[in-house]
């Protein structure tokens, strides 16, 4: 395949200006303003802002007292005299678990629906929150009858079903951390966990159901204990798909036998706002695993408004539906807390996106009538792959928001969400898009329109939430002017930001805080568009240098997949002798888009050079059946980019489909 080479003097000047057009996939000219009547009864107003800048802690201050019940008031909402080590809401107690269950019933909301569960067989089950709550208590008085007491770890190791919720909430309820382990990782990656946080309690479950096959859970835990040196005493098993399992008597206990036996009277008590309510490890990480380490009280409330700011949400009358998984961020923020902190109704669903059949999301959406949904780019592109008929045979009319979260979302991506899932029925106006930027590491959502205030932007989360300090910045740590990129940085203390990495203070202040002087660096590369709104443009590692011009993945994948023949794009930067990278772009195609060979390529070549310049045009495109994905639906460039320079394929054990890689090898040779 031809390659556009800069190769004088002259041709480095001109493609200097079509590195320049890189921002022209920023001109995003598609608006949408909120309607009268959203905007009419939204929660949240424009006033927040300025409220919000006027006097940060104040703000927070004040959401903090509206939106959680305190055991004990706090004297002093921020205390940053110990920089980068922040404590929110200093003084005050407060039980997690109480604020998500007890009051509610204290306040006669027993009898509202708090989680409606959809099994992936097909089996259901809903709990009101004087049912959930009876529930978590049971699980306190279980787990202290097994030792667990305040400050304690407890490592969990569960599927997506409400006993991961139940847990979370009676380790909080008796001050125990929990660490939970996304039920896809390996025996491995479990162990590594339990030994960093010393856990002394294990939850897990027989097994789970993956793609209408049972999936063994419980033998990676028997792995992961199989040698001695570890501090955990005893390992608590639901009984979900009744697989065998090996027993280990005195230390494995079955649910039925402790938690369901137990008693259901157990009271709550107030922890310190600063007492620790779980460690995250994040994925992916080489060596050591790094425990992300999140406190009570400013994590609940920031959690809690975005929640409720973000969504628009009217717990009285909203079926909120979040579908990530409870091992990841986003299932403890906006599915174990947030959600039932704020009295609200959702649905938990186990199992994957096309089982048993590829409506499966969309016959949920109409079953239990959800009005927020909050899913990933990764999902939304995968369905738009499927086509959008297969939605189209759903009453969606419920939806009135829609989220987006865990990577930017490309534009065209963007409206389809909109025009077919929010706009299903022909309604006059579509439900609104909020694109969420947040991490492990912040807690909670940083960057986001208000959906009764911004004007949505295909592509961009646009705008720091009220009370959040978000900057682009350039290599010296100055903001970078209107229409520039640079580094996504965030210059204040935030409620929810991490407070370390667990057992290692020094690692913590090299890892986010040494980049740029008293900024918190995210890791992630963002542009300012014209209208100053933000653009994300993924791990600054993501970022390909060809010909000294920085080029992001993001915004070629964002190309790609604008052209209707192209479902989904990853992109990596590969070695290349003459231009130090190229571009190799991987690509499904839509199920209506035909496979033409070299013609698809280089017409797809010929589209990328016409949305950003041809310095962005792929040196290699190859079309493939699938992509690297772990569990939760990241891609692993990682991956690809071995394959994009020749190597052998790295570690694969987290992919949800170990095939895939071999396709696309398969796929190269041809």
């Amino acid at each position: 395949m031809s390659h556009d080479t800069p190769g004088s003097t002259a041709t480095a000047a001109a493609t200097s200006q079509q590195g320049d057009a890189l921002e022209n996939l920023l001109h995003e000219n598609r608006k949408f303003a909120p309607s009268e009547d959203f905007a009419a009864n939204a929660v949240v107003g424009a006033e927040a802002y300025a409220e919000a800048e006027a006097d940060r802690p104040a703000f927070w201050a004040k959401q903090a007292r509206e939106l959680l019940t305190w055991n004990k008031d706090f004297t002093q909402a921020l205390d940053w005299s110990n920089p980068p080590f922040a404590k929110w809401f200093v003084g005050g107690e407060v039980n997690a678990a109480y604020n998500a269950l007890d009051r509610h019933v204290e306040n006669g909301l027993g009898d509202r629906v708090a989680i409606y569960f959809e099994g992936e067989p097909g089996d259901t089950r809903s709990y009101t929150y004087a049912e959930l709550t009876e529930e978590v208590k049971k699980a306190a008085n279980a787990f202290e009858s097994l030792g667990v007491a305040k400050g304690d770890r407890v490592a969990v190791y569960l599927p997506m079903i409400p006993e991961a919720v139940i847990t979370l909430l009676a380790c909080a309820r008796i001050g125990a951390v929990h660490s939970v382990v996304f039920g896809g990782f390996s025996s491995d990656a479990l162990r590594s966990r339990i030994e960093d946080a010393q856990a002394k309690l294990v939850v897990t479950a027989d097994g789970t159901y993956r793609r209408g096959k049972p999936s063994a859970l419980k033998s990676a835990v028997d792995e992961a204990l199989a040698n001695d040196g570890h501090t955990v005493q005893n390992v608590v098993v639901v009984k979900r798909n009744g697989q065998d399992v090996d027993w280990h008597a005195g230390r494995d206990h079955w649910w039925a036998d402790t938690v369901e036996a137990a008693s259901a009277e157990h009271t709550a008590v107030g922890h310190d706002s600063e007492h620790p309510l779980f460690i995250l490890y994040t994925s992916g990480t080489t060596g050591k695993p790094k425990g992300i380490l999140h406190t009570t009280g400013g994590f609940l409330t920031q959690t809690a408004y975005t929640h409720k700011a973000v969504f628009d949400l009217h717990p009285e009358t909203d079926v909120y539906w979040c579908t990530a998984d409870v091992g990841w961020v986003t299932g403890h923020s906006y599915v174990a807390y947030a959600p039932l902190i704020n009295g609200a109704t959702q649905v938990m669903y186990e199992g994957t996106p096309d089982s048993p059949h590829q409506g499966r999301w969309w016959e949920i959406v109409q079953k239990y009538k959800v009005s927020i949904l909050y899913t990933a780019p990764t999902a939304i592109r995968t369905f738009m792959k499927w086509g959008r008929d297969i939605p189209d045979k759903y009453d969606l009319s419920s939806i009135r928001v829609l989220g987006s979260v865990g990577e930017p979302i490309n534009p065209e991506a963007w409206m389809w969400y909109r025009d077919v899932i929010g706009g299903s029925g022909g309604k006059k106006n579509p439900a609104p898009i909020v694109d969420t930027w947040w991490q492990t590491e912040t807690g909670a959502q940083m960057i986001a329109p208000l959906p009764g205030v911004t004007a949505t932007k295909p592509g961009s989360a646009q705008v720091p939430l009220p009370g959040i300090a978000v900057d682009v910045v350039d290599e010296n740590g100055v903001s970078v002017p209107n229409g520039h990129g640079g580094f996504l940085v965030i210059r204040e203390p935030w409620p929810a930001m991490l407070r370390g990495i667990w057992g290692d203070p020094e690692r913590f202040k090299e890892t986010y805080w040494s980049r740029f002087e008293a900024m918190y660096f995210a890791g992630d590369g963002a542009k300012k568009d014209e209208d100053g709104d933000i653009w994300l443009l993924g791990r600054v590692d993501d970022v390909m240098n060809i010909s000294g011009h920085r080029l992001s993945t993001t915004e070629i994948e964002s190309a790609l997949v604008s052209h209707p023949a192209v479902a989904e794009a990853a992109v990596v930067g590969a070695a290349d002798e003459t231009t130090g990278q190229a571009v190799v772009a991987f690509v499904i195609l839509r199920g209506d888009a035909v496979d033409s060979g070299d013609e698809i390529v280089q017409d797809l070549r010929n589209h990328v050079g016409k949305e950003i310049g041809p310095i962005a045009k792929p040196k290699t495109i190859l079309v493939v059946p699938e992509l690297p994905k772990t569990r939760s639906g990241k891609i692993m460039r990682r991956l690809l980019k071995d394959v994009a320079e020749g190597r052998d394929v790295g570690d694969a054990t987290t992919l949800a489909d170990n095939t895939v890689m071999a396709q696309i090898a398969a796929s190269l040779k041809k």
